[in-house]
């Protein structure tokens, strides 16, 4: 379910994560609405693809289902997208590692 005053595409999967998941695909340039604040998709994304539901520092822990899945190697803005670019795996190598 997504927090309240969201976008119906972004899914919060435990209250805890701080990041939202996508359950639709988005274009570059659409306006969001993340927890009442509205925010514009910088890039086109698919389904299943993460972005930020607040900002995250640099060395933050990313959080899904509830768990840690990495951390933030940059600053993240709230909308923006999380994933190899700006996240180091807790878990796997990815690049820079």
């Amino acid at each position: 379910m997504p927090p309240p005053d969201t976008d119906l595409r972004l899914l919060r999967l435990h209250a805890d994560d701080n990041v939202l998941t996508l359950i639709a695909p988005i274009a570059a340039g659409e306006s969001l609405v993340i927890e009442g604040e509205p925010v514009t998709a910088a890039a086109s994304l698919a389904l299943g693809h993460k972005l930020a539901a607040r900002a995250i520092m640099p060395g933050e822990k990313i959080v899904k289902y509830g768990a840690p899945i990495g951390s933030a190697t940059q600053a993240i803005t709230r909308g923006e997208h999380v994933h190899l670019h700006n996240l180091q795996s807790d878990y796997l190598a990815t690049p820079g590692s």
